[in-house]
């Protein structure tokens, strides 16, 4: 019997509560002064997502400017290097600034628009938000503030210029480990003392009600069209889905078409960092406990005082101390599985599909093709499986160069 069958169909609609609970996870952990903005989000996202005209205007610029459907590109040459299932890769990578992040950058900026707000906020950690907050931005003459830590500015100079030839202005944080967690502080202390007329612009599936629900309607776009692309392709749905996850926005649009089916195994792949150890990872479920971070319960990489512990990735995006509470309730449901992938297997896959496949990935998403490449030696060859290329890796060229010693 296939794996996929261990796993439990759950009914995708049921969630969240009217108070932003998964089970026990989410909810609202803010200070009052944005109980008020965040209750006008919720109530202008619900008008939004019930209005036809809305939805198809996102529909349009999700298409004319974003790029929108992805492939489903069969990966012809890591198949035949695992042997095994048939690879296919759904190219996020191939949208405008470069990632699965537009989608929701879109969406939400529609959504500021329409409430009267001019002013945007966002946090990034490997810039691919931040570039896709950005652009929405300059498309739809707002304001933008995007707070980086100073780490992640670093190892993503390229994308800190582009936020910046776009209009952005990006304000590099310093404080504690200089990485996303501390940008999302920054950018939520802006929040509270510009509340009125500016919108923050959330990246991840994570963080107070409404954006965990919010974040991945924004993302549905990606399992809904790999659902009609493997029925034109292979006439039935895959056995198996991997994604990675950091707070798990692509890995929880590219699931939730398919958490009712029962028989597609769906994995998520957190950052193994330089193993499982005290500071050296960001596996949440490796050592994780529940927790409330940054407005929301759910897994959380803490001490036993209750202190954040030090994370670490070889990519930026994957490196924060909390997974979205959505796939903490979907992972105690037995619905959704997660390993981890560790740095040096990261490069190694950076490096193969590039050579395989003439495809440059993100360091994020590599974390999926880690497993998704141990998986495919594992399955049969008539078996399916589909990995979400969540982004491209233009941006870690020169990281990966440093780490590998070569002068550019």
């Amino acid at each position: 019997m296939p794996a996929a069958a261990t796993q439990s169909p759950v009914d995708r609609f049921s969630l969240p509560d009217s108070g932003g609970h998964f089970g026990p996870y989410g909810g609202v952990f803010v200070p009052e002064t944005l109980m008020t903005a965040l209750q006008e989000l919720g109530a202008a996202y619900e008008v939004a997502r019930n209005d036809p005209a809305f939805q198809q205007e996102l529909r349009h610029h999700l298409k004319e400017f974003a790029g929108r459907p992805t492939e489903l590109y069969f990966a012809e040459r890591l198949t035949q290097h695992c042997g095994g299932a048939k690879i296919y890769l759904k190219r996020e990578d191939l949208l405008h600034t470069g990632a699965h992040k537009i989608n929701n950058a879109l969406g939400q900026a529609l959504l500021a628009r329409r409430m009267g707000k001019k002013r945007v906020i966002a946090e990034t950690g490997a810039g691919q938000h931040g570039v896709a907050t950005a652009a929405v931005c300059a498309k739809f003459g707002l304001d933008c503030v995007v707070y980086m830590g100073a780490v992640d500015m670093e190892r993503q100079a390229l994308n800190v210029f582009r936020m910046r030839l776009m209009g952005a202005e990006v304000r590099g944080v310093e404080a504690g480990q200089k990485t996303l967690k501390e940008a999302i502080n920054e950018a939520m202390r802006d929040w509270v003392t510009n509340v009125r007329g500016t919108h923050y612009i959330l990246g991840s599936a994570l963080g107070s009600h409404p954006y965990p629900m919010m974040v991945r309607d924004f993302h549905r776009v990606i399992g809904r069209e790999v659902r009609e692309q493997i029925l034109a392709r292979e006439g039935r749905l895959p056995d198996e889905m991997i994604a990675c996850v950091g707070g798990g926005s692509n890995a929880i649009g590219f699931f939730f078409e398919f958490l009712e089916e029962a028989n597609v195994r769906l994995v998520g792949v957190e950052a193994g960092g330089r193993g499982i150890r005290r500071g050296d990872h960001a596996a949440r479920f490796e050592g994780g406990k529940l927790g409330v971070l940054q407005g929301c319960k759910t897994y959380i990489l803490q001490n036993d005082d209750g202190q954040i512990e030090l994370t670490h990735s070889v990519s930026a995006g994957l490196d924060y101390a909390a997974i979205g509470p959505e796939h903490a309730f979907y992972r105690d449901r037995n619905r959704i599985s997660f390993a981890y992938a560790c740095d040096d297997e990261v490069m190694e896959a950076f490096k193969l599909c590039s050579r395989l496949e003439g495809i440059i990935p993100a360091l994020e998403s590599t974390h999926a093709l880690v497993h998704g490449l141990k998986r495919a030696k594992e399955m049969r060859r008539d078996e399916i499986l589909v990995i979400n290329l969540s982004g491209r890796g233009d941006k870690d060229v020169q990281q990966v160069a440093k780490i590998l010693g070569v002068t550019l």
